[in-house]
């Protein structure tokens, strides 16, 4: 329990906070604020576990010196600001401003660019599940059907095969919404992608991560995962601390499931792990790229990814060694 002391102690304190803050119905928010967090970004630790136990000591302590912070607090207080600047043509400074003195027009100027938001953080994310799918390298199938047949052997036998089929999704979803800044936002996430994979390939030794590549691609990811639950908050609070504070505990939880992940060699003891949690980065990508046609509940979005991770445990747990 030793990487989950700092949760608690930042859970308590958010607890007292939000009580003297706003009383008991500010208190129920941030609870369920940090639920949400955990529930939508869980297969998120498992991939970032994945990562940091390829990245060598060195930089597994930077991520968890500067990382997490920049993870837990950044991502989910300034990247919005940053957003609503870009979006509105303001300065940082005016952005913020506006997020603590007229949270109605922020919240607005956010939600007006959720669908550009949706389609950067949905590609990326596709990306990293089409890449575990097409890995020619990969030794355990689990959905053997989809993983391991003649087709899906012969396109991860092509080294561009997640590329050529993320961007034909990408010019579909483009004919659909025919909107220029989705196509940007969505090529980026793409392109982005690819030059942390680059890094990775060019920097990286004897199978041992590339550090920066590897921080980089974790700070990505995590950015990636918080955009939906930044803007599902605003459903259940339009204050901008009560957010903040409220997904940051969310997030902080996320981490230390990472460390003990990663501590543990857990994704060793269950095997499916990884594919369950890739899986749920496929559905929640898919999911984002809905939310720009309709609404999705956040509970949809936090218990399919669950549903998928504890399915995997569960058929890793009681799966017979030699249908590997």
């Amino acid at each position: 329990m030793k990487h989950y002391g700092l949760s608690f102690v930042l859970l308590a304190a958010a607890i007292v906070w939000s009580y003297l803050y706003g009383g008991p119905t500010t208190l129920a928010i941030v609870l369920m604020l940090c639920a949400l967090e955990v529930s939508v970004s869980f297969d998120n630790a498992v991939v970032n576990a994945k990562v940091l136990a390829q990245m060598d000591p060195v930089w597994q302590r930077r991520f968890i010196i500067y990382g997490i912070p920049i993870a837990v607090f950044g991502m989910r207080l300034v990247f919005p600001v940053l957003i609503v600047a870009v979006a509105s043509g303001m300065s940082m400074l005016e952005s913020a401003n506006l997020a603590l003195n007229d949270v109605e027009k922020y919240k607005t100027i956010l939600q007006a660019n959720e669908h550009t938001i949706f389609a950067f953080g949905g590609s990326f994310l596709l990306m990293v599940f089409l890449s575990f799918i097409f890995d020619g390298e990969k030794e355990v199938h689990w959905i053997k059907p989809l993983e391991n047949n003649r087709v899906t052997a012969k396109l991860s036998s092509i080294e561009s095969t997640s590329f050529i089929l993320a961007s034909l999704g990408g010019m579909y979803l483009v004919h659909l919404t025919n909107n220029p800044s989705i196509a940007i936002a969505y090529f980026s996430g793409i392109v982005l992608f690819a030059l942390l994979h680059s890094m990775d390939s060019l920097f990286s030794t004897n199978g041992v991560k590339s550090g920066l590549a590897g921080f980089l691609y974790l700070e990505v990811l995590d950015a990636s995962f918080s955009f939906d639950g930044v803007i599902g908050a605003f459903a259940l609070s339009s204050d901008i601390f009560v957010i903040m504070v409220g997904l940051g505990v969310g997030a902080m939880f996320v981490r230390s499931i990472t460390l003990h992940l990663v501590e543990a060699k857990t994704l060793t003891e269950f095997k499916y792990l990884e594919h369950g949690a890739h899986y749920a980065i496929g559905a929640l990508a898919l999911i984002m790229f809905m939310k720009m046609f309709t609404h999705v509940n956040e509970v949809i979005v936090g218990g399919l990814g669950i549903a998928f991770i504890v399915v995997a445990i569960i058929h890793s747990k009681y799966a017979e060694p030699e249908l590997d």
